[in-house]
This record gives C-alpha cells, structure tokens and sequence, in this order.
C-alpha cells in the first residue's frame, strides 16, 4: 500500500510534469498535456484546476480540430527570461514571458570581437532598456541566456577557441553578465542555441533528432539527440566548421589546412566575389544578387552548397538526424543553395540515412540565436519556484531534472 507520503511525492511530482510540459511548449490544450505526460485526461483536468486557482497557469477558450477546448499556458505573470545572442557583427537581446511570448526585443551593430568589455557593457545598457520598456519589475527575472559565437569550455565555463574571439580570452561569460544583472546566467554557443530555437518555435517542433548548421563568419551545428541538445563533454560538439575537406587548401583559423569552413564562410567566400562586385560586399547581399540573377553569386553559393553537403553527409553517416535545419545568412537563398546541399548528402551519405532526412532552411532567421537563448533558460529552471505557494501542503521534490523540449 502507498503510504499517504507517497501520495504527497506522486501528486507533487504529476503537478511538476504539468507545469514542465506547458512551461516547454509555451501553451497546450488539455488533451495534448495529457499525450505529452502520460496522464489521464481526469487527473489532467484536476492538476489545471489546482495550478489555475492557485495563479500558476491561465485557462483560455481555444478550439482543437474543430472542437472547443482550453488552452493552458503559465501565468503572465510568473516571471520573465531575458535572451541575449552575441555575433561577431551584432548584439541582440529578447524579453519573454513564460508563455512563450516575445515582449520586447531590439538589435544593434557591434564589433564583438573587439572588446568583451564593450560587449558586457552594451549587453547591460540594452538589458535594462528592455526590461524597463517592458513596464515589468526586475524582480520577476528569473535568469538570462547567453549567446556567444564560440565553444563553450565545460570545465572552465571560458571560450573554447580564443582565435575564435581574441578579446575574449580568459572571460567566463556567463559569469560576467551575471555579475551586471544580479541573475543567473545561462551561456552556450550561439549553433546550439539556434538548434533550440528552430526546435522550440521553429523548423524543428515536432523532432527530436535535428542539426542545426549556421554558416555566417564561422560555420558551426547544434546537435539535438532524443530532444536534447547534444554539447559533448568538454563542450565542442557540432564544430562541424572544421571538417577537413583539402588537406592542401587554405589554413584555418585553427591551424588545419583545407576545413570546410575555409571553403564555405563568409570571410573566405566574399573575397570571391569583391573583385568584381565591389569591397563593401556582404553575404547578404550576395544572396540578394543571386536571387536576382547574378551568375557569379550563384555560382559562389552552389559551390558553397555542395561544400556544405559533403560536411551534413558527414553527420548523416555519423548521427543519423531526421532533420537537417539551414540557418545564417545564407539560408535565405532558399533552393539556390538548399539544392546543392541536396545534391551532395545524396552522393556521399549512405542511402538509407539521405532518403530519411529533410533538409529545410531555418524559419526564424536572424532570430534563431536570441529565442534560443530564450528557450536555454525555460529548459534550465525548474518547476518548484514556479509551484511554492499554489499547493503549500506538498513538500518540493528533489532537484528537476533538465526537460527535454517536446
């Protein structure tokens, strides 16, 4: 017989995977809380109830293939999390709430390679320009994610690569914007932050085994295994950039001769093309001119594409992924540069592993990096602050454990 503290532990327990379905999803009718838990739909029904009465979740009329139902989704005003993505080019910081709803976000142009202090500095000034233009107390952040465009070191919490970011060498990132805010801060790269973008609220929902390739000034994935993000043990998981693809070709960054990076990034490819179409060149503006035409820039990201390919075969052979998801710059090429990634995955992976996988470009752009960090602090808190005080009879379980994104 179960003891009645046993009966306290399950029902804490069951309220906890309520709260962390919806807290994940953003907002889920009561039907699909129960398919995403295991739940039955009575038991369902009265945890809604309780976390309703009880100012944790919200119930609104909604309407589910065809038929009435209700929406639940965390209070409004349970908290908010703060994004914050640094590119080498750009700073971009995100307001959400815990309904999976953006409510302020602003970008502007940085050198961040230049100075991490400039960065720290201009995070800080942008963080609170948001949140005060939100109306909501800093009281209710709950904690901030962290986006840079470099490994993250496990061990140390320090850049992986400090070729990556000169300026940054020695920085512990998270703890020193945590330091400015007085919050937790929760840092990852910025490849791995776009996979949990585009899983969350992108081209990923409804996967659980995808790449995310980012090709911008460097070329990196983030690897989602089982719903997971997949970092590694010293963190470098993904550094798909460097493949050696020519042992002969042009010496990287790294030190490595002939990496896939050296034949698809920004920095090797737009020196290309500048001859003929100018200095000022970007990559953006090249996709612009291919898509318009221009023969040179299609040539340049047909090349790139099939570079690309052969790296994503790679990962096919490797890991197998039901989904590959284009991100950066050049994914707004569209076909120009989907097809021949295509083409490649198609030569070298094995058959069965390129039949299975769709290849798709990335659904939120530049913003993939900034929700994702979004989505990396809604994935690392827990459930009990969330619960203290709307069951008070119940006693917190143990430590949550990190929710996979469903």
């Amino acid at each position: 017989m179960e003891t009645p503290g046993s009966q306290t532990s399950l029902h804490r327990a069951n309220l906890e995977r309520v709260v962390r379905a919806v807290r994940m999803a953003g907002s889920l009718t009561q039907a699909e809380i129960a398919r995403a838990t295991g739940l039955s739909a009575a038991t369902v029904s009265n945890i809604v109830r309780e976390l309703k009465d009880g100012g944790t979740v919200e119930v609104t009329p909604t309407s589910a293939g065809g038929r009435r139902a209700r929406s639940v989704s965390l209070s409004g005003d349970a908290g908010i999390v703060i994004g914050v993505d640094f590119g080498h080019t750009h700073l971009r910081v995100a307001v959400g709430n815990l309904a999976h709803q953006v409510l302020a976000e602003e970008s502007e142009p940085l050198d961040v390679d230049a100075s991490a202090a400039e960065g720290f500095d201009r995070a800080e000034q942008l963080v609170n320009r948001l949140i005060e233009a939100t109306g909501i107390g800093r009281d209710k952040v709950i904690g901030v994610g962290l986006g840079v465009p470099g490994p993250i070191d496990v061990s140390s919490g320090t850049l992986g690569s400090t070729s990556i970011l000169p300026g940054w060498s020695g920085i512990n990132p998270a703890e020193e914007l945590s330091a400015r805010l007085g919050v937790p801060v929760h840092v990852d790269n910025d490849a791995n932050l776009g996979a949990l973008g585009e899983l969350v609220w992108g081209s990923g929902r409804g996967v659980k085994d995808l790449a995310y390739i980012k090709v911008a000034s460097g070329v990196g994935a983030g690897l989602v295994i089982d719903g997971r993000v997949y970092r590694g043990p010293g963190g470098t998981a993904g550094e798909i950039g460097h493949i050696t693809l020519d042992e002969s070709g042009p010496v990287c960054r790294c030190g490595n001769r002939g990496c896939l990076e050296t034949f698809t990034a920004a920095r090797y490819v737009l020196p290309l093309l500048q001859p003929s179409h100018g200095p000022d060149l970007t990559m953006e503006r090249v996709v612009q001119l291919a898509r318009e035409g221009d023969p040179g820039c299609r040539r340049v990201i047909a090349d790139v594409g099939r570079h690309i390919g052969s790296g994503i075969a790679n990962l096919c052979n490797l890991l197998n992924p039901s989904r590959v998801v284009l991100g950066g710059d050049l994914a707004e090429a569209g076909e120009l540069v989907l097809a021949p990634i295509r083409d490649s995955v198609g030569r070298y992976a094995i058959p069965s592993a390129a039949r299975q996988l769709s290849l798709v470009q990335g659904a939120l752009g530049a913003r993939a990096e900034v929700l994702g960090a979004l989505a990396l602090v809604l994935s690392e808190m827990g459930d009990s602050t969330l619960l203290n005080g709307t069951e008070g009879a119940f006693p917190a379980a143990g430590p949550a454990s990190v929710p996979a994104f469903t």
